[in-house]
């Protein structure tokens, strides 16, 4: 009799307990792994100015005659390429966009892109918000602040993030080259405004 008496009550504690145990073992936390030093992400450093002045260095010697015009975002890549800053090609609105090889700024410096939808050139002097691309005159320097680019739009402003082998080249040991061309940087002609290609 006592075994009838407890049976529904064994019974319903052997239906109840195993799915309680089950329910522990799946919720058991794993062994846990040691744990691993994360990799700190660092931004790479940017164009400093000097490096932004062999830029402008090597913008100002594309002013020599040439047998063809380039378009503004082929002759930006080709002056980054000739001062030692190469990326990967793309065009003036993928630029204006932002890319990974450059960084928005607020304050330009020479050497940084100024950048509208569709066309973009490289700052030669930000106090008198000059910069240097292909206009429709030619090869030339204009500046941004002039009517016809503010027709354009608020420019945006982007500085080179220098790749890590770009950067390890400047430790001590390991000179950045050095480009040593006669710089003068030329004041806009504000008077000769050209549109763009």
């Amino acid at each position: 009799m006592l075994g009838k008496t407890h049976s529904p009550a064994l019974l319903l504690l052997c239906v109840l307990v195993p799915p309680a145990f089950a329910g522990q073992a799946n919720h058991a936390s794993p062994p846990t792994a040691p744990r691993t030093r994360r990799a700190v992400h660092r931004p790479s450093p940017l164009l400093n100015s000097s490096e932004g002045l062999s830029v402008i260095s090597a913008a100002l010697e594309s002013r020599r005659p040439a047998h063809s015009k380039p378009d503004c975002s082929h002759l930006v890549h080709t002056i980054y390429e000739r001062a030692g800053f190469p990326y990967s090609y793309v065009s003036s609105s993928d630029l204006y966009r932002g890319v990974p090889e450059f960084r928005p700024v607020v304050h330009p410096q020479p050497g940084d892109l100024v950048a509208w939808p569709g066309h973009v050139g490289i700052v030669v002097n930000p106090s008198q918000d000059t910069f240097f691309s292909s206009l429709r005159s030619g090869l030339g320097v204009d500046s941004y602040s002039a009517s016809y680019w503010k027709e354009r739009g608020q420019p945006r402003f982007f500085r080179y993030a220098k790749a890590p082998s770009i950067a390890r080249s400047e430790k001590p040991g390991n000179p950045a080259p050095h480009h040593s061309h006669a710089m003068t940087i030329p004041a806009a002609s504000h008077s000769q405004t050209a549109p763009p290609l």
